[in-house]
């Protein structure tokens, strides 16, 4: 006789200090975030001066962009829990995807960037005459400013409308997610400044899950309260 996924008693449940995931995550890569804009100057004009004179700053941005990525995939784990059996499978296959996807090119960006660093460490007056410095600034700013940011708006609106669907959050945060979200999808040309709007929205889900408890009651979720 085959077992049932039922018979195996409640569906466990992540312990409610996981939330603080997103905090740090919010913490770290909105602090990375900040010191590369005010450590590098936009691409156009940029004559390669920061190199010298913000380096280590740079260095450190760069440093802690590995360990706000899996703070991350902690909040992705928290946010699917919170869901239990009310995941719909459609959004939440596209929710787990975008939020791969920003955290791939993200973590692309930063190596492209690292290697920049090094490469002129290493041959200062190679790194400008062979056209890799141009090239390199152009691909990190693309993954960061112009796709990154939009997988992250994908990751808002599948998540928004899971939540919208289901009624695990209270209906200000669905609107909340959509607004910044609509940001997030069509406002990376209007500033530099609009990839933080998604390190901020982590950071109010997250201060939502810890003051809200441990386990969530979903209506319709049977098993969520099964000891």
């Amino acid at each position: 006789m085959t077992t049932t996924p039922d018979d195996l008693g409640g569906r466990l449940t992540t312990p409610r200090a996981a939330a603080i995931a997103g905090v740090l995550f919010a913490a770290l890569i909105g602090t990375s975030t900040a010191m590369l804009r005010l450590s590098v100057p936009p691409v156009e004009g940029d004559s390669g001066e920061w190199l010298d004179s913000n380096q280590y700053r740079v260095n450190l941005a760069l440093w802690l962009i590995p360990f706000a990525g899996i703070a991350f995939l902690w909040f992705i784990g928290v946010v699917r829990d919170r869901l239990g059996d009310r995941e719909d499978r459609f959004f939440a296959s596209v929710m787990f995807g975008s939020g791969l996807l920003y955290l791939a090119m993200t973590f692309v960006a930063a190596a492209l960037a690292v290697a920049l660093v090094r490469t002129y460490e290493a041959a200062p007056e190679q790194v400008f005459e062979s056209g890799g410095y141009e090239f390199a600034r152009e691909a990190v700013f693309a993954l960061t400013n112009t796709f990154g940011v939009r997988m992250a708006g994908v990751f808002m609106l599948s998540t928004g409308t899971i939540w919208m669907r289901s009624g695990a959050v209270p209906r200000w945060m669905v609107a909340l997610t959509y607004v910044l979200a609509i940001m997030q999808v069509f406002g990376p040309g209007i500033s530099l400044w609009m990839t933080l709007v998604f390190p901020f929205w982590v950071l109010v889900v997250s201060i939502h899950f810890l003051l809200a408890g441990t386990d969530p009651t979903i209506p319709g979720d049977e098993r969520a309260g099964t000891p």
